[in-house]
């Protein structure tokens, strides 16, 4: 494979447009990442604290901050890469022709964040070929969830394997000042409201599954995808936006946070300006355009990613939620997987969007920091 091959090796993939528990079951879809690309993860050292002491908002806009940086480089360069949101942080799939600018940016953007927000963000790479050669796969589609939106579905331990290496003692972290001194955020913004479930759901359940060692991941992650479909009902049913609960929260102090994470400081005409432009989105919202817009940033909604794991937000009733556990908790006790839940009564929203017509994606979390809670019930099984 040559570099400009490898370089578009995942845009080139077929978009997938079986039923995903179909597609998870025929491995011959999926296509081993070139051993040229390189894993990036980002991730926020200490985020289950940060959410407990009431800033998962700031954790999300963090983490969001980081897809944003990748994401414009890559754009700027004319590339697509898998992206995984983590609630907390990141994952990225990047070619070597992008690998060196996307590390100096997410350097730059780690400064950022420990001046601003006092938070430690943690970004580190591994090479693709090194996960290979140290027996971990990763194996990726491309899986078509709506007319304008596809995700990525990954299988195998390798995203996970990376983490383990980036996150462990002796990870050596770049201490190499920052080529560039300007951030490129253009895009990101933080401005809805905590969104309530759809009309007549209760509650939002943020949902983490993994295989345990042994089990095929395909099998149990079908497995639970499938019993999801027939308690909750299609993932447009089970989808925690809906147009009528979205609300716009454009304060001073929170375009405010949004302004220090793209540039590091408040610029005050400039916040003026930001705001009374955001006065008007109420009213475009109110047109043709407008809810056409509103209408594609609920499909495009990141309410699923699969990374080697099961990543989920999902909106119904408690009485759904108690039969899905019922077969979660029956599967982790036959040594299938291990899961970790949280349950909410609202799911928060991030958004890149280049433009409203068609270039958009809105990362969506459990209110309270859904993942991150999620993950501490995890890790305490997987700690066992």
């Amino acid at each position: 494979m040559n570099d400009q091959s490898s370089e578009h090796f995942y845009n080139n993939l077929e978009l997938s447009r079986i039923p995903l528990g179909e597609m998870l079951a025929q491995e011959n879809l999926f296509t081993l990442v070139p051993p040229d690309w390189h894993v990036i993860i980002t991730d926020i050292t200490g985020s289950t604290q940060q959410v407990m002491g009431g800033r998962h908002q700031d954790v999300n806009l963090i983490a969001t901050g980081s897809i944003v940086t990748v994401l414009n480089i890559a754009f700027g360069m004319q590339v697509t890469v898998p992206f995984f949101f983590g609630g907390d942080g990141a994952t990225f799939i990047v070619p070597a022709t992008l690998i060196d600018k996307v590390m100096d940016a997410l350097n730059l953007y780690r400064i950022n964040t420990q001046n601003n927000f006092n938070m430690q963000l943690r970004t580190g790479t591994v090479p693709v070929k090194q996960i290979y050669d140290d027996g971990h796969q990763i194996l990726i589609a491309r899986f078509k969830r709506s007319p304008a939106f596809s995700i990525p579905v990954v299988l195998g331990n390798g995203l996970n394997y990376a983490e383990k290496i980036i996150k462990g003692d002796d990870y050596l972290f770049s201490t190499t000042p920052p080529k560039e001194n300007e951030l490129d955020l253009s895009g990101m913004q933080c401005r809805w409201d905590k969104i309530a479930p759809p009309e007549n759901k209760e509650e939002i359940v943020t949902l983490l599954v993994v295989a345990q060692p042994g089990v095929k991941q395909s099998i149990a992650f079908k497995k639970v995808l499938e019993k999801m479909d027939e308690l909750y009902g299609s993932p447009e049913k089970r989808q925690p936006i809906s147009v009528a609960k979205l609300k716009l929260k454009t304060t001073f102090n929170r375009l405010g946070t949004e302004m220090r994470a793209k540039i590091g400081q408040v610029r005050w005409m400039e916040l003026l300006r930001t705001w009374i432009l955001s006065l008007y989105a109420n009213i475009y919202f109110n047109t043709k355009k407008g809810k056409t817009y509103l209408e594609s940033l609920v499909e495009m909604s990141d309410t699923l990613v699969i990374d080697g794991k099961i990543n989920t937000v999902i909106s119904g009733s408690a009485k759904q939620r108690a039969a899905l556990q019922q077969l979660l908790d029956k599967m982790e006790a036959a040594g299938e997987i291990l899961y970790g839940l949280h349950i909410s009564g609202a799911s928060i929203m991030s958004c890149y969007v280049r433009n409203l017509e068609d270039d958009h994606i809105h990362f969506v979390d459990g209110a309270e920091g859904g993942y991150t809670q999620a993950a501490k019930v995890l890790k305490a099984k997987l700690a066992k």
